[in-house]
């Protein structure tokens, strides 16, 4: 098995991601919640439960907030999953990933089944306990972004395990990812934000049926330049999107103004 500073992992797709460029965040959620929910129904159309994980940001929170207002999907059929959770807050904490999602998208949906990723006291038990949920049937959708240091969910650089044989495992925060959380408003200050956390890993992310990928915002830009073009490795986890078959990069005019027109054409 290829190690983690492997320059191609696994097959590179040359169609892969997709990439759709919209003029502003608002757009690009409503066409990326219209992409999720058209893959949700076509899902239910052949299967009686669906599977999906989300992440938990507020570059999420327009593709969400659209994705809640779309007609024809029966909620009572998906299981909905999260990405990563922090260790080290209580579980009341408002700045927990899981009440994030509550708040903005798992309470407004009559979803059938809810799994938050749960941490109490032992943090190992608790991904033990996540990954045992996910491996009971196939995630057949995620809904992700990419944060400022390349991260998928909160695998940072240059630690992220490409071919990590964990599903779900415990992490530390590099300063980048942590400063992200305060500059994005989880927090007021980096001394508050949490050093460790619960993660699914990136092939875990990565064996799931379809990718969506949301990332607005021109504090974006160099993250999504490098994972499109750089080497697929850790240095830039998020280059892994591009070894999987079926994903879509959805990004605002200014995430996507770093990437050469060839990259972004007839998106």
């Amino acid at each position: 098995m290829p190690s983690s500073t492997s320059a191609s992992p696994v097959r590179v797709h040359p169609d892969a991601p997709q990439v759709r460029v919209l003029p502003d965040a608002a757009s690009l959620g409503a066409a990326a919640a219209a992409a999720v929910a058209g893959a949700l129904r076509e899902s239910l159309d052949r299967q009686p439960t669906v599977r999906v994980a989300f992440a938990a940001a507020p570059s999420q929170q327009p593709t969400l907030a659209a994705l809640a207002a779309e007609p024809g999907i029966d909620w009572r059929r998906v299981t909905a999953f999260h990405l990563d959770e922090y260790l080290g807050l209580g579980p009341e904490a408002p700045e927990r990933f899981g009440a994030w999602l509550r708040r903005t998208f798992f309470d407004l949906v009559p979803l059938g089944a809810v799994h938050l990723i749960e941490t109490g006291p032992d943090a190992e038990e608790a991904a033990r306990r996540y990954a045992a949920l996910l491996a009971q049937a196939p995630l057949d959708l995620v809904c992700l972004g990419i944060g400022v240091n390349g991260h998928l969910a909160f695998n940072d650089p240059p630690v992220a395990d490409l071919s990590d044989p964990a599903d779900v495992k415990t992490v530390e925060l590099d300063e980048v990812c942590r400063r992200q959380q305060v500059d994005d408003g989880s927090f007021a200050t980096l001394a508050e934000v949490p050093r460790r956390a619960v993660t699914l890993t990136v092939p875990r992310l990565l064996a799931a049926g379809r990718l969506f990928c949301m990332v607005p915002g021109a504090h974006k830009r160099d993250a999504v330049r490098r994972a499109l073009l750089d080497p697929v490795g850790a240095a830039c986890p998020a280059t892994a999107l591009r070894t999987h078959q079926d994903c879509t990069l959805f990004l605002d005019s200014a995430a996507a103004s770093a990437l050469p027109p060839e990259v972004t054409r007839g998106g």
